[in-house]
């Protein structure tokens, strides 16, 4: 009787402190506000900072904006007094000095683009070989009797020979593993070492208009990465040229690629052969390296500071090209960034009102995630506190629109990316918050194993999970604009980028000031 009597009296109790502890939460969850989001972001997709582009100016401006927010809201730096962490990086380029065919000049990026990785080297010749499709099987070989070795080819880089609709190759409709395979023509091509290959394909001069001088910006690595070294390479440089390109270097035959085409496929042989054709041309790989900054902010715990909590969102988009054009990258990703910094405000307006996290929460933008995730890889490997005791990873990446998904139908929504990979406990207590205190439809569509885009491994969380760190990777979906220069504040769902930090803030709440930490008890995810 007695244990009901002193129960009946701490339910009141317990009762009292819970509605205090929510009126508490809403309060400072209150501080994210929709005029001081857009602020932010209308600031970081200015063309003031260029689409916080990598190894550029813009990336430069951005990172000390961020600190200088870090800095205002008292956040402590966390790297030795500093909140940058350098992160190491490397840039090979492809340059072209110079390329020039029958005296035509021709720009990488605007006429062609080449893929290779030889030293910068110049390549002349007088003349190209045609070699039709470059196909080299039993039953069909464009390159019987010839010696390609250090010359300059032409190929097609595209289709195969067919007669009544059917495969020269296969013998039937299907077509063979010449078309399908992306790099099979250009890699046997590759092995009889030729000087150059010029590789045409009708896909070119889209891809060439659409993306431009994107295709010429290079390659970015981690310096310490030595994956590289078991990447397949390409020595021999590949230059991408248009059909117009191609035709102008076969019109001395008096021929063009559609005249080739219907000649192999009316006789069924291949139709290769020697072209008179000026070619001059300096081009090679030049490698920099250079340090772009994660930026870290911490808020000290108390009583279980030793383990931390991660708010996550990367600051680098696509920067500006060489003719002016860049992307502001509203939502991928200053719609992140802005999040990390919103959210670190409430936690630090509760620290300094004595109602500080129990355990540290760091606040960190991470660097070149275009670039592969670079950022977030590199703190994996140097990380700034020990893995083993960091808690999990809260990511914001993309959360200030509306899918295509949910367009026509429920805005009110987010998708809760990889909740229940590694933890039994995250997915409840993400649930719990929005249902007290967001109710938005948790959209886990990208959860299923199945799922084509693999999203889940696409952003700077899956560097924390790797780990076997709990992570929740909060996005609001792909849509139209996505990496293209109409990716504008103007675009923004305010209300719903709000709603959506004011969730990754009670969630990360409950992680900080639970008494027990998560409980990793399901297996890490696979390494991709």
């Amino acid at each position: 009787m007695k244990k009901y009597l002193i129960l009946s009296f701490l339910l009141p109790t317990l009762f009292s402190c819970s509605v205090a502890q929510q009126a508490n939460q809403k309060k400072y969850a209150d501080l994210l506000t929709e005029e001081s989001a857009k602020k932010h972001l209308t600031i970081l997709a200015s063309k003031e900072f260029e689409g916080r582009g990598t190894g550029q100016e813009g990336g430069k401006k951005t990172v000390e904006y961020i600190a200088n927010v870090f800095k205002e809201l008292g956040l402590k730096p966390a790297v030795n007094g500093s909140y940058f962490q350098p992160v190491e990086l490397e840039r090979s380029s492809y340059v072209v000095e110079s390329f020039n065919i029958n005296n035509n000049k021709l720009t990488n990026g605007k006429d062609f683009f080449v893929q290779g990785n030889n030293n910068l080297q110049d390549f002349k010749a007088s003349d190209i070989v045609f070699v039709g499709y470059g196909i080299q099987s039993d039953k069909y070989n464009d390159l019987t009797g010839l010696d390609i070795a250090g010359k300059i080819v032409l190929v097609i880089n595209e289709g195969e020979p067919t007669k009544d609709g059917n495969s020269l190759i296969t013998g039937n409709s299907t077509p063979s593993d010449w078309s399908t395979s992306r790099f099979k023509r250009i890699q046997e091509l590759s092995k009889l070492k030729p000087a150059m290959i010029l590789a045409v394909n009708s896909q070119n001069a889209q891809m060439i208009e659409r993306f431009g001088n994107r295709l010429t910006g290079g390659r970015f690595t981690l310096r310490s990465n030595k994956e590289e070294a078991n990447q397949p390479t390409m020595g021999i440089p590949v230059a991408n040229i248009t059909t117009e390109t191609a035709n102008q270097i076969l019109a001395a035959k008096n021929t063009s690629i559609e005249k080739v085409k219907e000649n192999i496929n009316s006789t069924g042989k291949p139709n290769s052969f020697d072209v008179k054709a000026s070619v001059d041309a300096k081009m090679g790989v030049k490698k920099e390296e250079f340090n772009d900054p994660n930026v870290l902010g911490v808020i000290e715990g108390t009583d279980l500071k030793n383990e931390v909590v991660i708010i996550s969102g990367h600051y680098d988009h696509d920067g500006i090209l060489p003719d002016g054009t860049f992307f502001p990258g509203a939502d991928d990703n200053g719609s992140g960034t802005v999040g990390v910094m919103e959210v670190a405000k409430a936690f630090a307006a509760a620290k300094k009102a004595g109602k500080g996290p129990r355990r540290t929460i760091l606040f960190m933008a991470f660097a070149a995630e275009e670039k592969g995730l670079l950022g977030s890889n590199y703190y994996s490997q140097h990380p700034i506190f020990p893995l083993s005791n960091t808690v999990t990873c809260l990511n914001m990446d993309m959360i200030g629109r509306i899918d295509d998904k949910h367009l026509e139908g429920n805005h009110n929504y987010i998708h809760a990316i990889g909740s229940d990979m590694l933890s039994s406990e995250l997915k409840a207590i993400n649930e719990k918050a929005n249902k007290e205190y967001t109710q938005m439809e948790l959209d886990y569509m990208y959860d299923d194993p199945n799922d084509p885009m693999r999203i889940y491994y696409r952003s700077d969380q899956y560097n924390l999970a790797k780990h076997g760190i709990p992570v929740i990777f909060f996005f609001s979906g792909l849509h139209p604009d996505y990496h293209t220069p109409n990716d504008t504040v103007d675009k923004i769902d305010f209300p719903m980028m709000v709603k959506r930090e004011k969730l990754v803030f009670h969630t990360a709440w409950e992680i900080a000031n639970r008494d027990t930490k998560l409980v990793v008890d399901k297996t890490p995810a696979p390494a991709q």
